[in-house]
């Protein structure tokens, strides 16, 4: 449904993605990951059609139209990462103005309102508007029509408790009926909940396509429990290590990395040891470090 074929774009001698080969499929939803600058806005607005490809193509539909014709924009509902509409309107007046543009009855107007939480405050002034409500018109916009193609810069990143509930409505909703979803995001729980699969932008290069299963494995393997003793670590170092080989000590701590399926061995082994455990908390694997080791993994 969406084909990036050695997509390329360029501004000056800046790469914001080079060379990006990447399809998505038609009810799929995938989410773009990758730290700040790594190119996922761009990728959202070619295949909007709202930038074009310094070379290469990006393919909208089946067969594939370049995503800047009209044909294939009309394919496609975007939500980008900042929202703003003019603040003397209201959000009434916000959603009729790009309803009337679509074409659609004067019925999906109050239905998009409550449908984001605004059915109560549709006559005031988007100025009015916190920052969460107006994300939440901004969502409102993009449910109006029954786009087939659903693109989301950030969506959560400003949204309040009614619009995330809204999000994932929306999101688990246009799964079921077949729709694609590409979206962006920083909140590895909203990409978990949502996506079929994710790909991993770093300084604008695909450096990973994986499953769900896939990157929650590599996170995992990623994780550290830290295991607080009544009495220095050094001693039961060594039995430990026989079971998680990368443990090492630290004051009064045992630091264990590696996937959870190693800690009940480590936990037992400190215990056949008899020394009294007095706390332990268990991290899991974070994003950023998770990204430059990919960027290692790519060169």
């Amino acid at each position: 449904m969406i084909t990036f074929s050695r997509f390329r774009k360029t501004f000056g001698p800046h790469v914001a993605v080079g060379d990006l080969t990447l399809q998505i499929r038609r009810g799929e939803s995938l989410a773009l990951l990758g730290p700040n600058g790594s190119g996922k806005s761009t990728t959202l607005k070619a295949a909007a059609g709202l930038i074009r490809p310094t070379s290469g193509e990006v393919l909208l539909g089946d067969p594939g139209e370049h995503a800047s014709r009209p044909r294939a924009r009309n394919l496609v509902s975007f939500l980008p990462q900042r929202v703003t509409f003019p603040d003397t309107l209201t959000g009434r007046d916000v959603v009729e103005f790009y309803r009337s543009l679509r074409g659609l009855p004067p019925a999906r107007t109050h239905e998009v309102l409550r449908f984001a939480s605004l059915d109560a405050a549709a006559d005031r002034a988007v100025g009015t508007y916190s920052g969460g409500m107006t994300q939440r018109l901004g969502l409102a916009v993009a449910v109006l029509p029954a786009a087939p193609v659903f693109l989301l810069d950030e969506p959560t990143a400003a949204l309040d408790p009614d619009g995330l509930a809204a999000f994932y409505s929306l999101v688990e909703r246009h799964a079921a009926e077949g729709r694609t979803v590409l979206f962006t995001s920083h909140q590895l729980g909203d990409a978990e909940r949502l996506a079929d699969r994710f790909a991993v932008l770093v300084a604008g290069r695909l450096v990973a396509v994986l499953t769900q299963r896939e990157l929650r494995d590599r996170l995992a393997a990623r994780g550290v429990m830290r295991v607080r003793l009544a009495e220095p670590p050094g001693p039961v170092l060594e039995r430990v290590r026989a079971v998680a080989p990368g443990s090492f000590a630290e004051i009064d701590e045992l630091v264990i990395p590696g996937p959870p399926s190693l800690r009940p061995a480590a936990l037992d082994a400190i215990r056949q040891e008899g020394v009294e455990i007095r706390g332990l908390t268990a991290e899991e694997g974070r994003l950023d470090p998770f990204y430059r080791e990919l960027i290692g993994d790519s060169t």
